[in-house]
């Protein structure tokens, strides 16, 4: 929990600096203990992710290029809300369809992320999405998406390893593994139960815990 308390920060004076489609960026004056000085702070309107799982058990994940990374990244689709007051969830089902084709009325909230907390003000709902249901990609002009299948075992060694290191991917990824775990020894994953397609997931699971080996 976060501690509870009168603000250490005052806030004086916040000037726009910049607007652009995705991001505000801000010159704050703010009074710290007595001291004033500027600090830098970068509005962001929220966004969704989803963790895909298709009915074999596996993660689908999207690859594309980023620019300010200068490189391709292995990603869960995601995407920014299109208002301040748009439901995660609906921003989360839109993203899905858009970056994979994919669809899915059997959705489960997995977690918030705030993703860089010292400027930036960015809060991502991500979700588990199952039983999905194949369509056609319909993402921006401007995207270049590419799909891949992965074992979730393949995804955490890529975490890791330090090769797979997007924020909230590394967040849906492990949390999910968690969950799967919980399950898997018993524990209530969700009001559902989990699923008997990813039995074979569960055993794979239980080897990185010292389980039993998957025989099949």
């Amino acid at each position: 929990e976060e501690a509870e308390g009168t603000k250490p920060v005052e806030l004086i004076e916040r000037t726009l600096r910049y607007k652009g489609s995705v991001i505000d960026v801000y010159d704050d004056y703010v009074e710290v203990k007595g001291h004033r000085t500027h600090w830098d702070f970068i509005h962001h309107m929220g966004a969704a992710a989803v963790l895909p799982v298709l009915d074999n058990g596996k993660i689908l994940m999207v690859r594309q290029y980023r620019h300010a990374l200068g490189r391709y990244t292995l990603e869960v689709p995601a995407g920014k809300r299109d208002s301040e007051d748009e439901d995660f969830l609906l921003c989360a089902k839109r993203e899905l369809s858009e970056e994979t084709g994919y669809k899915s009325e059997n959705w489960e909230f997995l977690l918030f992320v705030n993703t860089t907390v010292a400027f930036l003000d960015e809060k991502i709902g991500i979700y588990v999405a199952r039983d999905l249901k194949k369509g056609e990609q319909h993402f921006d002009p401007d995207e270049e998406i590419f799909l891949e299948e992965w074992e979730l075992s393949e995804l955490q060694d890529l975490i890791f390893a330090g090769k797979l290191t997007d924020g909230k991917t590394v967040s849906a990824i492990q949390t999910y593994a968690a969950k799967l775990r919980n399950a898997y020894i018993g524990v209530e994953f969700c009001s559902q139960g989990p699923s008997p397609n990813h039995a074979r997931l569960f055993r794979r699971l239980s080897l990185s815990y010292g389980g039993e080996e998957d025989r099949e």
